[in-house]
C-alpha cells in the first residue's frame, strides 16, 4: 500500500526506469482515494535472485519516499 497517488506513480516509474521492473500503479478510480497501491505479477520465469533484488529496490524506495512499513 502506497496511499498516495503521486508516490505510487513515482515508485512505479523508478522501478521501471532504474531497475527494470514493470510494476503497475493502481490509483483511483480502480481503488478508493487513499488506497493507492502497486500491483506485482510474478511469474515462474522470475528467479529467487530477481525477487531478492526487487525487495532490495523496494526497501530503498520506501525509505527514500518516507513510506510506512506497517503490515496492512
Amino acid at each position: 500500500m502506497i496511499k498516495d497517488p503521486v508516490k505510487c506513480r513515482e515508485i512505479s516509474d523508478i522501478l521501471l526506469n532504474e531497475n527494470g521492473f514493470y510494476v503497475q500503479p493502481i490509483n483511483y478510480p480502480t481503488v478508493p482515494k487513499g488506497k493507492e497501491r502497486l500491483r506485482f505479477t510474478p511469474s515462474p520465469l522470475h528467479s529467487d535472485e530477481d525477487i531478492d533484488y526487487l525487495v532490495e529496490c523496494l526497501a530503498k524506495l520506501w525509505k527514500q519516499c518516507a513510506l510506512s512499513r506497517v503490515v496492512a
